[in-house]
């Protein structure tokens, strides 16, 4: 954790001052920034960095500072912060670089071990997290149905509205997401996400 700094950008104060207690309680090197803007500056000379961004900011949204990051060829292993319901712009982020993406409200240890999944990239190449082809053959365990609402969890859809739409109930729609993750070997949400982006089964 001495080896690189983890740039905190969030345009709340109180925010950043709690995140940036917790990572240095952890044993992290912080430094934060008040703005994309202002982190998006100095980008360039970071040197061996992390980066943890909110997902809804006033001047530039988490998704535009990892979009420019990427034109600029400044390559910065980030963590996506995000509220209840932006999984679509989650998805975004992610195939604008972000390593993970977290919800609102999380766990201490969650946003911990997030980093450390980011900080991995700086030691190695970044590798796929499973390749294709074994991808392939969990995407080809899922029945037709478990298709369907793979689709639509990865679009951001609600359990209700995912249910409304095929027309099953919402507990049937939970079912199926247990069993697509099962299959999918995924661990959480923003795994399956990666996967699905891999897969190109995103829009």
């Amino acid at each position: 954790m001495d080896n690189y700094v983890v740039h905190i950008v969030d345009d709340e104060e109180p925010v950043r001052k709690s995140l940036a207690f917790l990572l240095t309680m952890a044993g992290f090197t912080v430094r934060v920034h008040d703005s994309a803007s202002s982190f998006l500056a100095s980008a360039k000379t970071v040197g061996k960095a992390c980066l943890i961004t909110d997902l809804r900011m006033p001047d530039m949204s988490g998704v535009e500072l990892l979009e420019k990051l990427k034109e600029t060829g400044t390559s910065i292993p980030a963590v996506v912060i995000t509220g209840h319901g932006d999984v679509p712009m989650a998805v975004a982020a992610m195939k604008a670089g972000a390593v993970d993406f977290i919800e609102k409200p999380f766990e201490d240890e969650t946003l911990v071990e997030a980093i450390k999944r980011a900080a991995s990239q700086l030691e190695e190449s970044p590798a796929a997290m499973v390749d294709t082809a074994t991808l392939g053959v969990r995407l080809d365990s899922l029945s037709e149905r478990e298709r369907q609402v793979l689709s639509a969890v990865v679009a951001g859809l609600p359990n209700k509205t995912i249910g409304f739409d095929l027309g099953i109930s919402p507990r049937t729609v939970e079912v199926h997401r247990a069993n697509i993750m099962s299959k999918m070997q995924a661990r959480n949400l923003p795994e399956l996400v990666r996967m699905s982006i891999a897969m190109g089964l995103s829009s």
